[in-house]
């Protein structure tokens, strides 16, 4: 049994599908602090932060596992988790015929070790339809989303080449967790 310390539904469902026991509770970190603006630190940072303070929360008594997920545009733009319908709209235009990169840190925490990783995985979107973009907005899926990015979702049928692991696209590269469970 670990501790997820994330809200994400997608991480937890990642975990579900690899047979992982867990308890899922988020530690109380505020991301909107990281003032950088380069994507691989500030998912370093996030997920850093978010371990410390989840040890301080909830002790080590089970595993802990914090993770953050960005997605970084082509010319190295952040595209976080949208506020609102216009910012994902704008966030979607962006990816639209792009190339993005989806970059997860994890950290895993026993009393005996701590486990680190950050991987990307890169997408290449061939252009979305703007039909397709409105239909989901409306359905609130890309709520919670670094970048309204939904690789297993909205996005699948737009991906013309992909390197990297989708699990890490989807919030965490629970394939390079398995060995430290």
């Amino acid at each position: 049994m670990i501790h997820l310390c994330s809200s994400s539904p997608t991480r937890a469902l990642l975990l579900d599908n690899f047979g992982i026991s867990y308890i899922q509770k988020s530690p109380n970190y505020d991301e909107e602090q990281i003032t950088t603006t380069h994507a691989l630190e500030f998912v370093s940072i996030a997920s850093r932060g978010k371990l410390i303070a989840s040890i301080k929360e909830f002790g080590l008594e089970l595993p802990l596992l914090c993770a953050d997920t960005v997605v970084a545009s082509s010319d190295g733009e952040i595209l976080r988790k949208s506020k609102d319908e216009m910012e994902a709209r704008r966030i979607l235009d962006i990816q639209s015929g792009s190339t993005v990169s989806i970059i997860s840190s994890v950290h895993y925490q026993k009393k005996e070790y701590l486990f680190s990783d950050i991987s990307t995985t890169t997408y290449q979107f061939a252009p979305f339809d703007r039909e397709d973009i409105e239909a989901y907005i409306a359905s609130g899926l890309w709520e919670g989303k670094a970048g309204a990015c939904m690789v297993e979702g909205f996005c699948k049928k737009y991906i013309i080449n992909v390197k990297g692991l989708e699990s890490n696209a989807m919030g965490m590269q629970v394939e390079k967790l398995l060995p430290w469970l």
